[in-house]
């Protein structure tokens, strides 16, 4: 007796359908270069509008991004080997200072963004209060991929 195997058919998603699996989920992958090294973290982030709204605590990655902005970020949905979806954004990171005037508004609208996926986000409940330092990354390129299973057909055995 054999079974059929499901072989995995590819598609691209439309803009549409990755901007919504980037707006359903809340962790992703930060990819960031500098020089002949490329680094990846797992952060947490909001999707608002074409921004990813993030913040994250003082570190090496903070000085290397801040001297080489142009980043990559994935966010993942996998179900199998056969069954899965994945979205990867290149994009500008930009950091934002409340203290300084050109920041504040931008500043402001983050904080509010972040606090509708934590209301903790940024107050005396905060989970994670080391991390005071925000960002948000412009979704200047987006690109969706993902794959479903397909069942190949049964051989058929002789006697």
């Amino acid at each position: 007796m054999t079974t059929a195997r499901k072989a995995p058919s590819f598609y691209e998603l439309s803009r549409d359908d990755a901007l919504a699996l980037l707006a359903r989920n809340r962790v992703g992958r930060l990819a960031f270069s500098f020089h002949d090294r490329v680094d990846i973290e797992p952060i947490s982030y909001v999707l608002s509008d074409d921004w990813l709204y993030a913040r994250t605590s003082p570190g090496t990655k903070l000085t290397v991004v801040q001297h080489h902005p142009w980043v990559a970020f994935e966010v993942d949905e996998v179900r199998s080997r056969t069954e899965w979806r994945s979205v990867v954004v290149h994009g500008t990171i930009y950091f934002l200072d409340p203290k300084r005037e050109a920041d504040r508004a931008a500043y402001d609208a983050a904080v509010h963004i972040l606090r509708s996926a934590d209301a903790d986000a940024l107050t005396s409940a905060d989970a994670t209060p080391q991390r005071q330092v925000l960002f948000r990354i412009h979704v200047d390129d987006l690109v969706g991929k993902g794959a479903t299973p397909t069942p190949t057909p049964t051989p058929k055995s002789g006697r």
